[in-house]
């Protein structure tokens, strides 16, 4: 009788050790979990700062063309004694290009080289917001101003390749239809028809409107 009791104690100590080693992997676990997801929030924040500063970086590029600069007035006698010659237009749509491809390319990057797909849809979610709030605070700056055909036909190109790329990446519609992107996306409409009004010709095939019929 005294050697069943020593047996179920024995018993019941080893069961406690295992539920305490058990709870104690299970808490070890929970703060790697944690650490992975701090990881991988700064990973995604630092990702999303060096984008932003290549796009800041193109923003302001643009600005050399504000009205009322001496550069703008320069280049916008000229393009008017020339009859808007695709060779002046041509600096405008390789700096728009130029971003583009840098963005597809590293959206290709992350696809291939990042096998977390939470990780990288934060990533794309969080690149998208800041881009389009980056443009939309630059426009704002510009409200008394009317945009340069430059920079009106670059802004145009690359938010309508970011929206449809980052569609692409799976970006969800609530996302990519953010205030930011209405602002945006009225305020350009809004000079696109001014040029129209004024220049007669327009953006030569460049609209707001007709993104998804644009070839890449």
């Amino acid at each position: 009788m005294v050697f069943f009791k020593i047996s179920v104690s024995q018993h019941v100590c080893t069961f406690c050790e295992k539920l305490k080693a058990k709870k104690s992997f299970t808490h070890k676990n929970v703060l790697k979990e944690r650490k992975n997801e701090n990881i991988k929030l700064l990973l995604c924040l630092s990702s999303c700062v060096q984008f932003a500063a290549v796009l800041d970086c193109v923003l302001s590029k643009l600005s050399r063309y504000d009205e009322g600069t001496l550069f703008s007035s320069i280049l916008s006698f000229t393009v008017s004694s020339l009859s808007l010659s695709s060779a002046l237009q041509k600096p405008g749509m390789d700096l728009a290009d130029t971003y583009i491809t840098f963005v597809r390319q590293n959206q290709d990057i992350l696809r291939d080289r990042v096998n977390d797909e939470l990780y990288t849809e934060k990533v794309f979610e969080q690149w998208y917001t800041g881009s389009m709030k980056a443009v939309c605070v630059w426009l704002t700056d510009r409200l008394d101003l009317q945009l340069h055909m430059y920079q009106l036909k670059t802004l145009i190109k690359i938010v309508k390749k970011t929206y449809r790329d980052f569609r692409l990446q799976g970006v969800l519609d609530g996302t990519l239809n953010n205030k930011s992107y209405e602002t945006i996306y009225n305020r350009l409409t809004v000079e696109e028809a001014t040029v129209a009004v004024k220049a007669g010709g327009g953006l030569q095939g460049i609209s707001m409107r007709d993104s998804d019929e644009e070839d890449d």
